[in-house]
């Protein structure tokens, strides 16, 4: 039998079989780390019994993904079983605690979200996987230390993994890890070096390309941004990014009260109504966000996504909703234009010029940075001030987690990491609903009437909110 080990490239295997107690590596995008650190783990804790093995990630959802990667090698591996895997939670919906796979043979891989309480009260080998991304990777180490200084069960090692994000700010622990707090230039750095007590492995993407079989120049022309290029494939340390929404943040404005459904039927006789909607076509979802306010507090009541269907089947979809609110926000960008101009043609809507419109019903927004930079902080304002109410839902709490401010040559802008569940689609269409509650100004809209005119039919619905309201 083929043992996994021997699929490892080069740069993984040497990764793999490096002896030293602390291992940091910079590591570029699709060069396979995760899938070497899941295997460094699941070997540690198949050849030693009552073993540790705690894996902390920015994320649920990659926490999650790791504790996958390691349950293919335990398949793979086929010389050590799983006896149980538990994901711990305090309610339905809330933030994962932890998940874990019990060996046989009493060993244990532990995932957590990388949060400094979350980190605690292990005695455990660790590794961190994307290091630099998390919400504050210094206090989250300052917690972690204990976990392998305790001298119980053996001497623990420390592996930390990440791509580059920057040489301040969050990604500021890193850096001072990999450079020995600056004394290595890391515009010079070699594929395997030392920095005090830490060895040192950093991939660029180049470096991989030649075993895992790339076309260099199709992806940097696929990804088409030289920062993003730079720093995520070459591993270069460019700028840095903070996440929008921690976790602790979005705990205080989480509600069982808040509801990801409700009919447009529902919505009759309540309100006033405010819905953002991000356009997606086919890469991401389309994802519809609907406000109610009550008091002065925004409640979430429905979160509605749709993916991979057309355009006309997203209108049919929406408008019922568009046309019981006071106000909607919609993305106007790219393949957005065309559902935006079918908004447009059915009830009253301008376009975004930066400030904040009238009496429209629909606001055609276009994603530039200064507009970006002035939703997403009024979003985090909103949630800092406790005036929105969101769900309980992995989903949702996992994409408004994704959503971070990048700086860019001192500039802001705020960007999201492109996954399998989308791009932190509904934080978007969150922020775009409270802008429309921003504007709404309390407005509700006229109740619907029930027409029984002869010749229009019996019960025949008549769209008396279409009309323009100043």
């Amino acid at each position: 039998m083929t043992s996994p080990v021997q699929l490892l490239k080069t740069y993984q295997d040497r990764v793999y079989r490096d002896p030293s107690r602390f291992i940091a590596w910079i590591a570029g995008r699709q060069i396979g780390k995760s899938f070497t650190g899941a295997m460094r783990g699941v070997a540690l804790c198949d050849l030693t019994p009552r073993r540790d093995f705690l894996i902390a990630s920015p994320s649920e959802r990659q926490s999650l993904e790791a504790v996958e990667k390691c349950k293919q090698h335990i398949e793979a591996f086929q010389t050590c079983k799983v006896a149980e895997e538990i994901v711990e939670r305090d309610a339905p919906g809330a933030l994962m605690k932890s998940a874990t796979i019990i060996f046989e043979n009493c060993s244990r891989i532990i995932a957590v979200p990388g949060k400094p309480d979350t980190v605690r009260g292990y005695s455990a080998d660790i590794w961190m996987d994307e290091f630099a991304f998390f919400e504050d990777p210094a206090a989250t180490w300052k917690a972690i230390l204990p976990s392998i200084s305790n001298p119980l069960k053996g001497l623990k090692t420390a592996f930390l993994t990440s791509t580059p994000n920057g040489k301040s700010g969050r990604g500021k622990r890193f850096y001072d890890i990999v450079t020995n707090k600056g004394a290595i230039d890391p515009e010079q750095m070699p594929p395997q070096y030392m920095a005090g007590a830490w060895s040192i492995h950093r991939t660029p993407i180049t470096l991989a390309a030649p075993e895992l079989g790339i076309d260099l120049a199709e992806m940097q022309a696929a990804v088409d941004d030289d920062e993003t290029w730079k720093q995520e494939f070459l591993a270069l340390f460019i700028d840095g990014s903070a996440v929008l929404l921690p976790y602790d943040l979005m705990a205080k404005c989480e509600s069982a009260e808040a509801s990801l459904s409700i009919t447009p039927e529902e919505m009759e006789g309540r309100g006033p109504w405010y819905a953002g909607i991000d356009y997606g076509r086919t890469s991401d979802p389309s994802v519809l966000w609907l406000l109610e306010q009550v008091g002065d507090v925004l409640w979430t009541r429905a979160v509605k996504v749709l993916k991979n269907e057309n355009t006309v089947d997203q209108f049919n979809a929406w408008s019922p909703y568009v046309e019981r609110c006071a106000r909607v926000c919609v993305d106007y960008t790219g393949p957005g234009v065309g559902f935006g101009d079918m908004l447009e043609k059915k009830f009253t809507a301008c376009r975004n010029t930066g400030a904040q419109f009238g009496g429209e019903k629909v606001e055609l927004c276009t994603f530039s940075r200064p507009f970006k930079c002035d939703i997403f902080p009024k979003l985090r304002s909103a949630f800092d001030a406790t005036k929105l109410r969101v769900p309980f839902d992995v989903d949702c709490r996992e994409d408004l987690h994704e959503m971070q401010q990048v700086v860019s040559n001192g500039s802001f802008n705020y960007e999201a990491p492109r996954t399998a569940q989308g791009h932190s689609d509904r934080c978007t269409a969150l922020a775009l609903a409270r802008r429309a509650a921003a504007s709404g100004a309390g407005y509700v809209p006229p109740p619907r009437v029930i027409v029984g005119a002869r010749g229009s039919g019996a019960g025949a619905v008549r769209n008396l909110t279409s009309r323009r309201f100043g």
